[in-house]
């Protein structure tokens, strides 16, 4: 048991970081500014000038955010299992499917900006609108909407804020919000809420790591919860 908490802790601080390099990218070498006025082909050329980037962007923030969170489901599903809640089999799910969305969504980016890139060359316009589609299906894949991710969050917090036994309530109830922020992008009007999902991930998922790195076994995880 100490091993897999050991390992899910590590799962979680990778996700953690993931969301910390993706964030800072976005505000600093992939940010453009103002892009009012931009014609379609010029927000392309933006993102093929930083095509290195754009591409270990993708790659940082949901193929290895996805392979980490597959990680972090299975140890906190098999932490959790003893309870036999509804809610860690029905959680669990999402967050596999959740990370399958993920990480298709990385490469569905990649290979569209790979084949963008080439051919931009022979048509910027046609290689601009090419762009345009694929961004809307990255996104409707897993770049757009957090419902999954936050319904995983969601039940697995109710259900250790239940039992009590893996994380500490502090932990449970910021997942708790998280989940929410993350079900309500479902929503347009509340699509936004998706950056606080973001944010808010960033320190559950150091607690959770932190947690799980700390304890020795089960029984120090629940010391942790008096």
């Amino acid at each position: 048991m100490k091993l897999e908490m050991l390992i899910g802790g590590v799962a979680a601080i990778i996700q953690a970081l993931s969301y910390v390099v993706g964030f800072t990218l976005l505000a600093t070498l992939m940010n453009p500014g103002s892009t009012e006025g931009w014609t379609q082909v010029q927000k392309l050329e933006f993102i093929l000038e930083r095509q290195f980037i754009f591409a270990f962007w993708n790659i940082v923030i949901y193929v290895v955010f996805g392979a980490a969170l597959v990680v972090l489901a299975v140890v906190l599903h098999r932490l959790l299992q003893p309870t036999s809640s509804l809610a860690v089999s029905v959680g669990t799910a999402f967050g596999l499917i959740w990370a399958g969305l993920v990480i298709a969504s990385g490469m569905v980016a990649n290979v569209g900006l790979a084949w963008v890139s080439e051919a931009y060359a022979s048509g910027a316009e046609a290689a601009a609108q090419t762009w345009t589609v694929v961004a809307i299906v990255q996104d409707g894949i897993g770049g757009g909407v957090e419902v999954v991710g936050g319904i995983w969050v969601l039940c697995i917090s109710a259900a250790a804020l239940r039992v009590r036994t893996i994380l500490p309530k502090p932990i449970n109830l910021l997942g708790l919000v998280v989940g929410v922020c993350g079900v309500v992008t479902i929503v347009p009007v509340l699509s936004d809420m998706g950056a606080m999902f973001g944010l808010l991930q960033i320190v559950w998922f150091f607690g959770v790591g932190v947690v799980l790195l700390r304890a020795k076994d089960t029984q120090q995880v629940v010391a942790a919860n008096v």
